[in-house]
């Protein structure tokens, strides 16, 4: 059928808030083709690369406020966190998406989304990225979502 692809989108995205700094969006994209034994989602590998990159992009040490999604907290992701000196992760309540900036992020990409009519996973993937890509310049909006969470960040005036 005309169209039709295997295939799904996979995406983790983190805001980092710096103070003085304006508001960064990093973001990890996979494409899952359905091959027979391919894990359908992100894994602890691709959120540490996740991680590395912000850290090599921020040039800072980073503390990372995640949720308490099973990859975040495996015993992998644990070994892996605790072999990096610049990383502290601190975990959510249990269920707290009101806390999480990223989850009105990704209501802000949805959102932009709703109306178009990807016919390919190559389509879709490129208006994904392309909405990613320019949420990254609009360091107001990226405020906002942390502000959304009433949690409060100093920002010199």
């Amino acid at each position: 059928m005309p169209g039709r692809s295997r295939g799904r989108l996979s995406v983790a995205g983190l805001l980092c808030y710096r103070p003085a700094l304006p508001a960064r969006l990093c973001y990890r994209l996979r494409r899952h083709t359905g091959r027979k034994g391919e894990r359908r989602s992100l894994g602890e590998s691709d959120y540490i690369h996740l991680l590395d990159g912000a850290h090599h992009l921020l040039k800072a040490p980073l503390i990372v406020v995640w949720d308490r999604l099973n990859t975040h907290i495996s015993k992998t992701m644990k070994a892996l966190v605790a072999g990096r000196d610049w990383l502290t992760v601190v975990l959510l309540p249990g269920y707290a998406p009101e806390l999480n900036p990223v989850e009105d992020l990704w209501a802000h990409i949805k959102r932009s989304l709703a109306n178009l009519a990807a016919r390919t996973l190559n389509e879709l993937e490129t208006l994904l990225r392309r909405r990613l890509k320019a949420l990254q310049y609009l360091h107001g909006i990226l405020d906002g979502f942390l502000a959304g969470t009433g949690l409060a960040l100093d920002r010199p005036n």
